[in-house]
């Protein structure tokens, strides 16, 4: 068996597997095709390019995905030393500068001497010990090979990116600084206000206007977490009344009165020159967003720096296909990392990215490999992936419901900070048993949720 771990794909999976590797002393190779290729939603050069949204959604400990940030962070994650480190403002969220963020990241695997680069396109599957980590644009012919191997098809998904503006070319007078229930014309994100009368316009021409057709092999299943805006807003006025356009705690400063629908813009970079449409990701054509989002007062005269745009996504159906380890059963050799394994965001494909870099070295290295407990987040996003009880098997974001059930009656409001308390002690303990020395600070659990 080879001493050398073999990494396909420079995404933040990959290079969180391929840095967790190199932190237990093993030689890695990087292979990503990147720059001399790029995948229909790729454009940045970079390594741990950042595809859609530029939030790593919420920062809060009591939180699911703030735990699960938490228990990255423990584990030495390159994602989150980046985040931290190229952070913009988006009040309890987590989002970041892109291009910094890129650069910090590439900067940390150019650091690490036992990481070689490579740039070339991975069509076969490899013999030696390796992490798949190729992402939810997987194709060709090594997508092939994987639906061959795995003796059934790949399930897909569809994933919309949101447009982006500029700062400089939004309407102010139509437009105010606040973030939800926050102090007025203070806040991190910039809202954009619609009447009722001006929301009805809006609807209508959103429910109207063209989408991109659908290729004859493709059907329309998307995530739950990540609904285009023109979906959401089929399901009824409501749905985005209550949803990414809720008004309730963001009234106009102007007015001191709440208005009927609100959009959101969150910036895109540190000087926070272009902004993010927050939930506002969308398969319109462009031509329809060009006059569907001009409704929008604030940004009827807006530079729309990038259109939204879909993209399939590829995943494979994890409980019948991985063993316990993010292994293919039918290659045990090969890791399988990021959302290729069934898991849904930025955050989530990271993590498992550090738990195969840190098995992959195990297998390496004869040593046992690891299995974090349910009761923590990490655990609760492996768990999710063991799970058979499912027909048809979903990706999916961390989430408390992916853990077991806490023991006794835990009022709702302290329920945040009892899953964080339970699934921290459990880790630690996991890591003091696997050998593995936390890396920073350990977090400290608030009494109350607060997310």
């Amino acid at each position: 068996m080879s001493s050398e771990l073999l990494v396909i794909g420079g995404g933040l999976a990959g290079c969180e597997a391929a840095l967790a590797a190199a932190r237990s002393g093993v030689a890695v190779r990087l292979v990503d095709m990147k720059p001399e290729q790029f995948s229909p939603a790729h454009h940045s050069p970079h390594l741990g390019e950042l595809v859609c949204s530029n939030s790593l959604r919420s920062d809060v400990l009591t939180s699911a995905v703030g735990l699960l940030k938490a228990e990255m962070s423990l584990l030495d994650s390159a994602v989150m030393r980046a985040a931290r480190a190229t952070a913009v403002g988006a009040g309890k969220a987590l989002a970041v500068d892109r291009e910094a963020f890129a650069g910090h990241l590439e900067g940390q695997i150019a650091a690490q001497p036992l990481i070689s680069r490579e740039t070339a396109l991975v069509d076969t599957l490899p013999d030696e010990v390796a992490v798949l980590a190729t992402g939810p644009l997987t194709a060709g012919a090594l997508a092939d090979q994987l639906a061959k191997l795995t003796g059934s098809n790949h399930l897909h998904f569809y994933d919309a990116i949101a447009p982006i503006v500029s700062l400089e070319s939004v309407d102010m007078d139509h437009a105010y600084w606040g973030d939800r229930y926050g102090e007025p014309g203070q806040g991190d994100y910039l809202n954009c206000p619609l009447s009722r009368e001006e929301w009805a316009e809006f609807y209508a021409a959103l429910t109207t206007a063209e989408q991109v057709p659908l290729k004859d092999f493709e059907s329309p299943q998307f995530f739950e977490g990540c609904l285009p805006i023109e979906v959401m807003a089929a399901r009824g006025e409501k749905t985005l009344l209550f949803g990414p356009m809720k008004p309730v705690g963001l009234e106009d400063p102007a007015t001191g009165k709440r208005p009927h629908a609100v959009v959101q813009l969150r910036k895109e970079n540190a000087a926070g020159s272009v902004l993010n449409l927050v939930g506002f990701q969308t398969k319109l054509t462009y031509p329809a967003q060009d006059a569907v989002f001009r409704k929008i007062p604030a940004l009827a005269g807006a530079e729309f720096v990038r259109w939204g745009s879909i993209h399939r996504n590829t995943f494979l159906d994890a409980p019948r296909v991985l063993d316990p380890h993010q292994r293919l059963i039918a290659a045990p050799h090969l890791f399988v990392a990021g959302q290729l394994s069934g898991v849904e965001g930025y955050v989530e494909s990271a993590a498992m990215g550090i738990l195969c870099g840190i098995n992959a070295a195990n297998l390496l290295h004869d040593r046992p490999l690891l299995s974090p407990p349910p009761t923590c987040a990490l655990g609760g996003l492996v768990r999710h992936l063991r799970d058979t009880t499912s027909k048809s098997f979903q990706p999916s974001n961390v989430n408390f419901g992916l853990l077991p059930p806490l023991e006794g009656k835990v009022f709702k409001r302290q329920r945040g900070a009892a899953q964080a308390r339970r699934a921290l002690t459990d880790f630690l303990a996991w890591m003091a048993e696997a050998g593995l020395e936390p890396a920073g600070p350990l977090p400290e659990v608030p009494e109350e949720a607060r997310a």
